[in-house]
């Protein structure tokens, strides 16, 4: 490429770069370190919440803690679900609102359970906590409607000034490992930008595709050929299904239809909600939950479905999060946050530098 064009080419580079990185650091900085937070976020949740934390595995039947929950409902909750720990932990009762204004994420409260006792260890809504607050300042900024697709244009941002700021790293002459050099520049800050993201680079590139991803995904279901899944306001509509407030089965009579057709330790049961009617009762298998679904009316139960390949946006999902990555790729979501917030600070440092020369050099005589 002529030196010229490839000058001109750097400095439109610089200018994109520097105002996404000016325009969107108030942004960046929360959704990069939420991010961090959220790799290990049971254990983070445990942390926060020692209350909950047992020893025991689930060892009563549904019935149990389904009577426990019903005893700790207030008026208009009803119970919608159990969800039991793989191996020791509580069993988390869901109790839906009925009455809820139409819109949005439904609120519930959910009970956890001793496993050994059915015994109340705490109490919580589903919108409440520090680990919550972590999600939906993560997915949503915490802004209703159009907050996920805030965040994903802020992911295509990310990509963007990731991708650019290589460019900008890259040495205009001499060996690649001139740009490893430290004192780069004159300032720490501009010394911090340029080191700390040559080496996030490509795994922020990564985080922020996926994170788009996320956050459009009709878009690149389109793309990919996946098929698409039912749209935010159908799976709002079935959260807000209120569960049945009378049952023909019972939790223990629907696990004993379940359980001839699934193998595996249960790990959820779902009360019927809506006109099918039909419990889910879910079991743990590789590849994802073997759900049972049983007829609250005869009390029929159809097998599950087989194993279904991994798609797409759950593959993207999962690099994005962590899960099922291993360590390594952990660490390196968890330090892909913290870096992103240093470089929009040492950004914003970097811009006041050269500003405050710029104004020296006008009043010099």
């Amino acid at each position: 490429m002529p030196a010229p064009t490839q000058a001109r080419l750097r400095r439109l580079w610089f200018q994109i770069h520097k105002w996404i990185g000016l325009a969107l650091a108030i942004l960046i900085v929360p959704v990069s370190l939420t991010g961090s937070a959220l790799v290990w976020h049971d254990w983070l949740d445990e942390r926060l919440n020692p209350q909950r934390s047992v020893s025991a595995a689930p060892g009563l039947p549904p019935s149990a803690y389904a009577a426990a929950a019903s005893r700790f409902a207030q008026p208009g909750e009803r119970l919608a679900s159990l969800a039991y720990p793989r191996g020791s932990g509580p069993v988390v009762a869901t109790l839906a609102r009925t009455g809820q204004p139409a819109g949005g994420r439904p609120v519930r409260t959910l009970l956890y359970l001793d496993p050994a006792s059915a015994r109340l260890l705490d109490r919580a809504a589903s919108n409440e906590g520090a680990v919550r607050i972590l999600h939906n300042l993560h997915g949503s900024l915490m802004v209703p409607g159009v907050g996920r697709q805030i965040v994903g244009w802020i992911g295509v941002a990310m990509l963007l000034s990731s991708l650019t700021g290589l460019w900008l790293w890259w040495p205009l002459s001499g060996r690649f490992t001139r740009g490893l050099k430290w004192r780069r520049r004159a300032t720490t800050s501009a010394n911090l930008h340029h080191q700390g993201g040559f080496w996030i680079a490509l795994p922020l590139a990564v985080l922020s595709f996926t994170g788009a991803w996320i956050s459009f995904p009709a878009f690149f279901a389109a793309l990919s050929g996946d098929p698409a899944g039912p749209s935010m306001a159908e799976r709002m509509r079935r959260m807000a299904a209120a569960p049945a407030a009378e049952t023909g089965l019972s939790p223990d009579s629907a696990l004993a239809a379940a359980r001839p057709l699934a193998s595996g330790d249960l790990v959820g049961l779902t009360w019927p909600a809506g006109p099918e009617a039909k419990w889910k009762v879910s079991f743990a298998r590789p590849g994802g939950p073997a759900e049972v679904s049983v007829d609250d009316r005869s009390g029929t139960a159809s097998p599950p479905r087989a194993p279904q390949p991994e798609t797409t946006a759950r593959l993207m999902r999962r690099i994005h999060d962590g899960t099922g990555m291993g360590a390594l790729w952990q660490t390196i979501i968890f330090i892909g946050g913290l870096i992103p917030a240093l470089l929009a600070v040492t950004g914003i440092l970097m811009w006041l530098h050269v500003r405050r020369g710029r104004l020296r050099a006008r009043v010099t005589p």
